[in-house]
């Protein structure tokens, strides 16, 4: 049982590590799950619709919090430090992760928790399994944490509290330092749009209240058809959603024609205006290379009409989903570089290249 206990702590306390850390790497990818889960809550819950949409502003800090949490609490966990409070703080925290994943599962909401940030997706379910897991081993830890001797490691657990932090604080001044996202640098886009094999299918069918599956639809007109189920699940297509469009029609296939250099504008809400002086320089230095430059916004065509006037901004603009901005971009205004739609460049508005920068990409 004591040893036991040992590989329970040191599992935990491991996952803990690897999920805030992940998590760390894009702590603003953890705030836009935040802001789901808020404004859910708010559409939910009516009556405290004003109090979840004030949590929205905060979200950032949640999450850098949130996450570096979690590595503080299992390196804590692994060195045996003050296991009593962290065992109980962890428990609270598992708790807490466990509604989430229950009320994504149950209610058919925000059906990406982000428990392991972008680099491992869950199903609702199978994230609300895991916190169960977890939630049973940590009591286990509670109940046999007598076997554990308290160890004075409390500068382990500060030195991750200051890495946590850091790593948090240049990923959300620069970039996250690994890009799990399917817009990375070297991912073809078009190619992502598409199955990597051509998907198969099962067709479930019931007869004489028998249920029975067929790769190939029955031609058997007595069976009853219940539901078409997907065989090879990793087959299809990383991108769905990204699209571009103008007044005139869709751009999409556009932009995967030549060079582009493309600014992305969420919206001007958050909007950092100081840093469109240096990226009007970069666009105007580039003009003639062959490299075109474009805009692709969410916000609608009076505001990004004003933002270009504000800002001499003398490109052409499109629009494209909100939700699939933010995932191509962390940061606001952001900077994509395609060459016939493989990505050849990324740079956070605080890293803006300069002309020759950019060329040395393609």
């Amino acid at each position: 049982m004591k040893i036991l206990a040992h590989i329970v702590r040191f599992l935990v306390g491991g996952i803990f590590i690897f999920s805030g850390l992940v998590k760390l790497n894009d702590p603003v990818g953890t705030q836009i799950k935040l802001e789901e889960y808020f404004e859910v809550f708010a559409a939910d819950m009516p009556v405290m619709h004003d109090f979840w949409m004030s949590l929205v502003p905060f979200a950032l800090y949640f999450s850098v919090l949130m996450c570096a949490a979690e590595v503080i609490l299992g390196v804590a966990l692994i060195v045996s430090w003050r296991l009593k409070q962290v065992s109980w703080v962890l428990l609270l925290l598992v708790v807490f992760f466990t509604f989430l994943t229950f009320y994504s599962a149950y209610y058919n909401k925000v059906t990406d928790c982000g428990c392991f940030g972008d680099f491992l997706k869950l199903k609702p379910w199978t994230s609300f399994t895991k916190d169960i897991v977890l939630l049973v081993l940590i009591l286990f830890i509670i109940w046999q944490r007598k076997v554990f001797r308290n160890l004075r490691t409390g500068s382990l657990v500060a030195f991750s509290a200051i890495f946590s932090v850091a790593l948090a604080f240049y990923a959300i001044r620069y970039l996250p330092p690994i890009d799990f996202l399917p817009y990375k640098i070297g991912n073809n886009i078009p190619q992502l749009m598409q199955p990597s094999e051509p998907l198969r299918y099962k067709y479930i069918m019931e007869k004489d209240g028998k249920t029975e599956e067929f790769e190939k639809f029955p031609s058997d007109t007595t069976y009853k058809y219940k539901e078409m189920v997907l065989i090879n699940e990793n087959a299809k297509p990383k991108i769905t959603d990204y699209k571009v469009w103008n007044n005139d029609g869709d751009f999409t296939q556009e932009t995967f024609k030549g060079k582009k250099l493309i600014i992305i504008i969420k919206n001007g809400t958050d909007l950092n205006g100081a840093s469109l002086a240096e990226i009007r320089s970069l666009i105007n230095s580039v003009k003639g290379s062959g490299v075109e430059p474009l805009i692709l916004t969410s916000d609608s065509d009076a505001e990004i009409q004003e933002i270009r006037k504000a800002y001499l901004l003398d490109v052409p603009y499109y629009f494209a989903d909100g939700t699939v901005l933010k995932t191509i971009s962390r940061s606001n205004p952001g900077i994509w570089l395609l060459e016939d739609g493989t990505v050849k460049g990324k740079w956070h508005y605080n890293t803006t290249p300069d002309k020759e920068n950019v060329l040395s990409k393609l």
